[in-house]
């Protein structure tokens, strides 16, 4: 398993590596100081497991990550302040565990890991190695469930996925039903061609846009038909929409 540090002290970057020298199974592959730094490497490197402290100058990092919008991997917050353990969990970390880090709460993190990677591969072997005939297409029919009611609907109906925490809620008619998914997790199934990744919370169908508007810091809203939910697409994702409809 490939690991990023990011946290603006060297002594506890090199604590860290040092710690985690105990499991040889975890490499760490790159260290950053700052926020600004982390996103270009997490892009570049695309690690396993980020430990993300929160205190650092710039960004904290439960601000960097409301607003990354780029490849996310787990995430585990290491941090000398306790208050922040609630919100680390609503922003869907995977850890936090309290500075100065001690062994046998590192290893229990690194535990937590392991069970979770595992449990993707599992679930989600297509993600080791995912080819487009993975993907689902626009036509495929999907079940769905959510209490006790079910659906058994097309994608190409299903207009807007919203991340809720480890759901998603899906868009389609006048249904919003959850599902037990991660945002990333559906992603990886859905067919780039049609769903867009518009920002951290939501993908839309590209199908579905009725109006597209500029919007802050370079951004764009789109309007979609149906229930005219507006979607902000991010600065950097739409560079990405724009060359991906542009002739």
């Amino acid at each position: 398993m490939n690991a990023i540090i990011i946290d603006d002290e060297r002594l506890a970057r090199n604590e860290l590596k040092r710690l985690l020298e105990n499991f040889p199974h975890i490499q760490v592959i790159g260290e950053a100081a700052n926020t600004d730094e982390a996103g270009a490497l997490i892009e570049e490197l695309h690690p396993d497991v980020v430990f993300l402290d929160i205190q650092m100058p710039g960004k904290t990092g439960f601000e960097w990550l409301e607003e990354w919008d780029g490849y996310l991997p787990e995430v585990i917050f290491t941090t000398a302040f306790d208050e922040y353990a609630l919100k680390a969990f609503e922003v869907n970390a995977l850890d936090y565990v309290l500075k100065p880090i001690e062994l046998s709460r590192l290893s229990e993190s690194i535990q937590k890991l392991e069970k979770q990677l595992a449990n993707k591969t599992k679930s989600h072997p297509e993600q080791v190695s995912i080819s487009p005939q993975h993907y689902l297409s626009a036509q495929d029919q999907i079940f769905v469930k959510d209490g006790e009611k079910c659906w058994f609907v097309r994608l190409d109906k299903v207009r807007l996925c919203e991340s809720m925490g480890n759901y998603v809620r899906l868009f389609f008619d006048d249904q919003k039903p959850l599902v037990l998914k991660s945002l990333n997790a559906l992603e990886d199934r859905l067919d780039p061609k049609v769903f867009f990744r518009a920002n951290r919370k939501h993908i839309i169908n590209l199908n579905f846009i009725e109006k597209i508007e500029p919007w802050f810091s370079g951004g764009l809203q789109v309007t979609l038909q149906g229930k005219g939910e507006k979607i902000e697409i991010s600065r950097r994702q739409s560079i990405r929409f724009k060359e991906l409809l542009s002739l």
